[in-house]
């Protein structure tokens, strides 16, 4: 395709000539300087574009820092033009090739795929002083001298094209790469340097192992919700040091990855030189520039591991052509451009009703389990126990021996049982007791050891006098939360309560959990239940089962809806 009579025009101190390449930020033709006979690179910015005044705007500020960057490892920019048609920049012309063709031809070993890294950080970092982010670091974008020095072309035209933010058609089509952005260029946040430091261990992970760290078979939109909700895969068949590095540069949020491009290219450099012993870099072939910083790391490390073996790794070759289809120019031609993270938005159900029942729930919850009486109503009683009538509530000490006083017509049997909420804790039987003349007896009940532990709080006492219907009585105990009521409640509703929270991250993290509402149900109803007898044994209140039985269905209730507002919302974030 020879070039535009317009862009010969525009650059009459060229003679330009074919289209060499293409892509989602502009198409690219080669030329020659008239005058100095020097080979050129022209890159042609998306004709769509060109009317835009935002992007004339941005395309002539970023283009004169481009063209003040000087660094090995960084394509030069010679000029920039900016007519009513056409906005170009002027670059070096690469015959080297690129990353990507020699990793999908020959391949590329693991010292060479760390060299090339090593050149891809010292140039993005020399960038990042100078104010500029790159925003489209991909192999294809990494080209070669015919030195074979590695070069990083195309800084700030993402930028320029789009302000950073990654673009989408209405069809979900991506213009760029979408398999090396950061997850906050995704969501169209804030970005700095992190988000190249983000795609340059994508590109690394992707050298040294043949695979992205996620999966490209379902499309660039599902691509991109992956890297925002999901963490990569962890890095296969690399040594630890090495691949502890690159998924440290691979973490979802900006401030847990290298605080900079260069501390990115320190632990590379010291971990390549753990994995592959003295000399990797010379044996690479790959001409690096490295910061004295860089160059002090190898130097230490060699100086810990001086008789290190050295070991030669095998080419890696992609294993897998591109999943994701870069847009060109000719692609998006006539068709609406917005912002990915527009685009992106949540679809289907809405979490925020499943959310406030569940807000409300948990607030009902409290309050019914505080509404709950103190004691319950007992029919009266002539029994004393321990010198006290059980008219009123009663206090005993569980770990001693106490007395039941009352009257039998004859020798009896004398059953005492403790119950909460209906639930019989322990009971104790006196065989045998014979009564006075007057028909009065006293025997002692020797509680269970247990019983101390178990129960806490007030509960409801129980005493049966030989065939004699049951007669029931409220009693309180000491230290009612050193008992299993008391601090077991607490902890098994804490265990059902994280247990909820599980599931509630996993949805958050992308997982499919399709039962997670129906596993809530019992241990929401689990986490009601225990905190309704929680309160009821800290406030010393006599559990009574209505509201236990409440307190249970309001739970279930709550986690159903925080589970169901999690699991709908990850599905808007997830859907696509």
């Amino acid at each position: 395709m020879t070039a535009p009579a317009g862009l010969a025009a525009a650059l009459p101190q060229y003679s330009v000539g074919q289209k060499i390449g293409s892509g989602g930020m502009g198409v690219v033709f080669e030329g020659v300087h008239r005058s100095l006979g020097r080979h050129v690179a022209i890159k042609q910015l998306p004709a769509d574009l060109v009317g835009d005044p935002d992007v004339n705007a941005r395309f002539d500020r970023e283009a004169r820092v481009l063209a003040s960057l000087d660094h090995p490892h960084i394509v030069p920019v010679y000029d920039y033009v900016q007519t009513g048609r056409d906005n170009l920049l002027v670059m070096e012309k690469l015959d080297g090739g690129t990353v990507h063709s020699r990793f999908h031809g020959a391949g590329l070993t693991g010292e060479q795929s760390c060299a090339i890294a090593l050149a891809m950080l010292g140039g993005l970092h020399a960038a990042h002083a100078a104010g500029v982010l790159h925003l489209d670091v991909k192999p294809k974008n990494l080209l070669f001298t015919s030195a074979g020095v590695m070069k990083v072309a195309d800084f700030g035209i993402a930028q320029v094209v789009s302000e950073g933010a990654t673009m989408m058609t209405h069809a979900g089509e991506v213009l760029g790469t979408p398999a090396y952005i950061a997850p906050e260029q995704a969501m169209g946040n804030a970005l700095t340097p992190a988000a190249d430091v983000y795609s340059a261990g994508t590109v690394l992970y992707e050298l040294l192992c043949g695979e992205l760290p996620y999966d490209r078979t379902r499309g660039a939109v599902s691509m991109m919700r992956q890297r925002i909700f999901s963490d990569p895969a962890p890095l296969p068949r690399v040594p630890e040091p090495l691949a502890s590095v690159v998924m440290r540069s691979l973490a979802r949020e900006p401030m847990q990855r290298y605080r900079d491009a260069e501390a990115f290219a320190i632990d590379l450099s010291t971990a390549a030189t753990v994995v592959f012993g003295a000399g990797w870099l010379e044996r690479s072939a790959v001409p690096v520039h490295l910061a004295p910083r860089v160059t002090g790391s190898i130097s230490q490390q060699m100086s810990r591991q001086p008789d290190a073996p050295t070991v030669i790794t095998p080419p890696i070759r992609a294993m897998t052509s591109e999943g994701t289809r870069t847009l060109e120019p000719a692609d998006f031609r006539g068709k609406q451009l917005r912002p990915a993270s527009e685009l992106m938005r949540p679809t289907g159900p809405s979490p925020l009703w499943p959310g406030i029942v569940a807000a409300i729930a948990v607030v009902t919850l409290i309050v019914v389990a505080f509404l709950a009486p103190s004691t319950l109503r007992h029919p009266p009683s002539t029994l004393v126990l321990d010198g006290q009538t059980a008219d009123a509530p009663v206090t005993l000490d569980f770990s001693k021996p106490f007395t039941v006083a009352g009257k039998a017509n004859g020798e009896v049997q004398v059953q005492f049982a403790v119950r909460a909420g209906g639930v019989l804790l322990g009971r104790m039987i006196v065989p045998g007791v014979t009564p006075e003349a007057d028909g009065t007896f006293q025997t002692t009940i020797k509680p269970n050891p247990l019983l101390r532990w178990v129960v806490g709080g007030a509960v409801t006492g129980e005493v049966q006098i030989g065939p004699q219907a049951a007669e029931q009585f409220t009693v309180r105990t000491e230290h009612p939360l050193a008992s299993v009521m008391g601090a077991g409640s607490l902890l098994i509703g804490l265990f059902a309560l994280a247990y909820v929270e599980s599931l509630m991250r996993a949805l958050r993290r992308g997982f499919r959990r399709p039962a997670a509402p129906f596993a809530a149900v019992p241990l929401g109803a689990l986490f009601g239940a225990c905190l309704w007898l929680f309160i009821s044994t800290a406030t010393v209140r006599e559990p009574a089962v209505g509201y236990g039985v409440t307190c249970a269905i309001i739970g279930a209730i709550a986690a159903c809806g925080f589970v169901l507002a999690t699991s709908w919302s990850a599905r808007r974030r997830l859907r696509g």
